[in-house]
């Protein structure tokens, strides 16, 4: 049995096809694309149009191979959405998350409702780009899109609506807009009704596995392919990578690792307490009636953006090279909070670095390998912390961390991972969105019985690196150091301002 997963990240996008017979799972990518935002004049936008003419490519792709899949599944980012209008059309580009028109309305909005009342009615993590802030702040600036909207739609919901007509709203999605009230199970009206925004517009949540349509018959027609269900799956690409995370005990760690790192664990019922709001960690809903409490760690983004600085300027270097220069920079020369608001935006990230090393009274890192390296190690041990933190809130102890996507294709973030937090460190899948994706697909048609049969095939289908620890006194000396540094850091942690 095949299926087609869309797997789509903030930047870059991959349709891949999962096969299912008697060797296992193998899947085929059938088409990669550029996910970039566009910048017109102060807003930053995604190109959902292009995204979609992707989308339609991939499945030109699949009949030009022959292929016929059974199903079809979209994962993405979070937070992000588009508005519909009476007409059902889309009213406008959606807004990218790191756009600044949405700076300081988290602040706003909770010092009016409280953060502990926000806390106490959605469980989810103060980031001040989440939904409900950046639909606060459009109706604050009298935004035009507000008067005409009549359905709100995450991303994939989005895509899903353009491939099948059908306006339906996901659960792992719908989560991370902390509009989502899990003790009552639907969208929270008196959050919405604080930010002036209808309840109307938010339809019935459903669950991972739901069919939601048929491929529209414009586009069968167009293409010359039969009609396809559409599936909302995980749609929340971290709820799709849990999924493919390939454990073998109920209780287990992951750390999923790409642009954003997200790390936490898998449990029955959402922890809202004080505790996990002063750690500011969230509970987005998984696939399989589970939570997903966890944190948002600021990830890869911040090497990413060295990167791009460097290109600009002429000083490009490959991926490659670049590690190797890390890999024997000097060790733990420049330590920082990945998660201090400073490295939020997107800039002169390098420059940032220095400046916060030398706030906090540290080397300056000068030279691309020093500065990659103070990136790979301050995410080593801001890794530590968090798994501390999630083993403090979830009352277990992990014997290791399983680490899923693309992130651990960085072979040296993997071992200095697992020599930061002293236990093992599992690699892999590397596309755990996208087999996630596959798994909730064949759960639905019954060809997996539920998420853990789904799991076991994922472990005897993909390979897994192990990774001991290593240095384990060099790193725990380095962690002290951590902790004290981070605590005289310039900003603060990244939506931890309230």
């Amino acid at each position: 049995m095949s299926v087609l997963a869309y797997d789509l990240g903030a930047g870059s996008g991959r349709a891949i096809l999962g096969h299912l017979n008697d060797r296992g799972i193998e899947t085929r990518e059938i088409h990669r694309f550029k996910n970039e935002p566009v910048k017109i004049g102060d807003r930053m936008h995604w190109d959902i149009l292009r995204l979609h003419h992707e989308v339609l490519q991939g499945l030109t792709l699949i009949k030009q191979q022959g292929e016929v899949p059974e199903s079809l599944g979209i994962d993405s980012w979070g937070v992000d959405f588009g508005l519909l209008g009476s007409n059902g059309e889309l009213l406008g580009n959606p807004y990218h998350y790191r756009d600044t028109q949405f700076n300081g309305v988290m602040d706003t909005v909770c010092q009016e409702l409280t953060a502990k009342r926000v806390f106490e009615r959605t469980g989810i993590q103060f980031l001040p780009f989440n939904t409900l802030y950046q639909l606060a702040a459009l109706k604050r600036s009298a935004s035009p899109l507000l008067r005409e909207a009549e359905r709100f739609l995450m991303i994939p919901d989005l895509l899903r609506y353009f491939l099948t007509g059908e306006a339906v709203n996901e659960f792992t999605n719908a989560t991370t807009t902390q509009l989502y009230n899990p003790v009552l199970g639907q969208w929270d009206r008196e959050l919405l009704a604080h930010i002036g925004v209808s309840d109307q517009w938010f339809g019935d949540v459903v669950l991972p596995g739901s069919t939601v349509g048929q491929l529209r018959s414009s586009i069968c027609n167009d293409i010359g392919l039969a009609s396809i269900p559409i599936l909302a799956v995980a749609e929340h690409d971290t709820g799709s990578a849990v999924v493919a995370v390939p454990a073998t005990e109920t209780s287990f760690a992951y750390l999923s690792c790409g642009t954003w790192s997200l790390m936490g664990t898998e449990l029955d019922q959402p922890v809202i307490s004080a505790e996990s709001m002063e750690l500011n960690f969230t509970n987005e809903g998984g696939a399989g009636g589970t939570y997903r409490l966890l944190k948002n760690i600021m990830g890869l983004w911040i090497l990413q953006e060295c990167m791009r600085q460097w290109e600009r300027e002429g000083r490009g270097i490959t991926y490659g090279s670049l590690l190797a220069k890390a890999e024997i920079a000097p060790a733990f020369a420049s330590l920082f909070d990945p998660d201090d608001v400073l490295f939020l935006p997107a800039g002169n990230m390098t420059e940032r670095i220095r400046q916060y090393c030398q706030k906090t009274g540290q080397r300056v890192p000068e030279d691309q390998g020093s500065i990659a390296r103070s990136i790979l190690e301050s995410l080593a041990l801001k890794y530590r912390r968090v798994l501390e933190w999630t083993e403090q809130l979830s009352e277990k102890t992990f014997g290791g961390l399983h680490m899923v996507g693309g992130g651990i294709q960085n072979e040296l973030l993997c071992q200095w991972t697992a020599n930061s937090i002293g236990k093992p460190v599992w690699a892999g899948p590397a596309e755990g969105s996208a087999i996630g994706n596959m798994a909730v697909q064949w759960i639905a048609s019954g060809t997996f019985k539920d998420i853990w049969e789904a799991r076991r095939a994922i472990r005897d289908s993909f390979p897994v690196k192990e990774y001991e620890p290593q240095d384990r006194s060099a790193w725990a000396e380095a962690y002290e150091r951590f902790l004290r540094i981070t605590a005289l850091s310039p900003g603060t942690e990244t939506g931890s301002e309230v």
